[in-house]
């Protein structure tokens, strides 16, 4: 509850309105008693059976090492969180805190499932089509070799399969180019263990400019092209609402066609407005974890919990773990 550039003046809401909403959801306020206490009262709900206080006596800030937060800060909200999800007190967590500490305290206290390298971080993002697409990796690991993008595109196609409703997701590799010669070793590599896999429904490279027409259902890259492509993407979509609504503002004669378009303005700011896309989700780990972004409203951090929720009734953990038993049993067979 005390992560974020808001804190509890925006997680506190978010957490009274979720668990309004999911009659079956019960909520472990980790954090500051005093202070969560006080912006619970002020909503009318320190009583409320559903959320459960769990004092912390350390916070992880911005500006702490990961390696220092792990080591340092066991009391912390971050850390309780992921200690309660590791013994089975609770089913996933949900953090707007320090990135990088999220991550390495996840790695350190959930361990990886079996056989995966490394966990990823993924997030839907809108397309021209009804169904969004998933983005991963977003950021927790920078460079990526070919087996971890590959490793990727099954988690990847796993989240995507769960959340459309498909068996047969599909995956594409994020490139320079759509060309089979284009991109560096490890794309080349990975685009050929994709091929290969009876666990992939690969369609071959997307650019950039293919991440918005709902080409794919899920897209494949490494850590540091995806977080600077959401990024960007949420710039974008700031850029463009401000622009429009700072023009719409100019002229008597636009307020007034704003007047008249209003449902349909709503409408598509609603299917832009990355609010809604907010938390995504560390997969490949023991457990599941949620990273909400830093400066999330409410009503965003309530999507983070949403997808959490979503997630712990998807049991996407065991899914994941069951597909790379079924990988390992047939690399074993192979080798054989």
């Amino acid at each position: 509850m005390m992560g974020g550039d808001y804190g509890p003046r925006s997680s506190i809401p978010a957490a009274v309105h979720a668990v309004n909403v999911h009659a079956n959801l019960t909520l472990i306020l980790c954090g500051n008693e005093q202070v969560i206490s006080k912006e619970l009262e002020s909503l009318d709900s320190l009583s409320h059976p559903r959320l459960i206080i769990r004092h912390c006596s350390e916070i992880v800030t911005n500006a702490c090492e990961p390696a220092i937060a792990v080591r340092s800060k066991k009391d912390s909200s971050m850390r309780v969180a992921l200690d309660l999800v590791k013994s089975g007190e609770a089913q996933a967590c949900v953090s707007s805190g320090n990135t990088g500490a999220l991550f390495f305290m996840a790695h350190y206290v959930l361990k990886m499932l079996p056989g995966v390298k490394r966990a990823a971080l993924i997030s839907a993002v809108p397309t021209e089509r009804k169904n969004p697409v998933y983005l991963l990796d977003l950021g927790a690991n920078v460079h990526c070799d070919a087996e971890m993008l590959y490793q990727f595109g099954i988690m990847g196609s796993v989240v995507a399969g769960q959340a459309l409703g498909t068996d047969n997701p599909r995956v594409s590799l994020l490139n320079i180019g759509a060309e089979d010669i284009k991109g560096h070793d490890d794309i080349k590599q990975a685009a050929q263990l994709m091929q290969q896999s009876p666990y992939i429904n690969y369609i071959g490279y997307s650019e950039g400019s293919d991440i918005f027409t709902g080409k794919a259902d899920v897209i494949v890259c490494e850590g540091f092209v995806g977080n600077v492509a959401l990024k960007t993407c949420e710039g974008i979509a700031k850029l463009i609402m401000n622009k429009f609504t700072a023009a719409l503002e100019k002229h008597i004669l636009y307020k007034c066609l704003a007047f008249m378009l209003r449902p349909i303005i709503k409408k598509l700011y609603k299917r832009v407005n990355p609010d809604q896309y907010n938390g995504a989700s560390l997969v490949g780990l023991r457990g599941i974890v949620v990273k909400s972004h830093g400066n999330a409203s409410a009503k965003a951090f309530q999507a983070a919990i949403d997808e959490a929720v979503k997630e712990v009734e998807r049991q996407l953990p065991d899914k994941i773990a069951a597909i790379f038993e079924k990988t390992h049993s047939k690399d074993t067979a192979v080798n054989q």
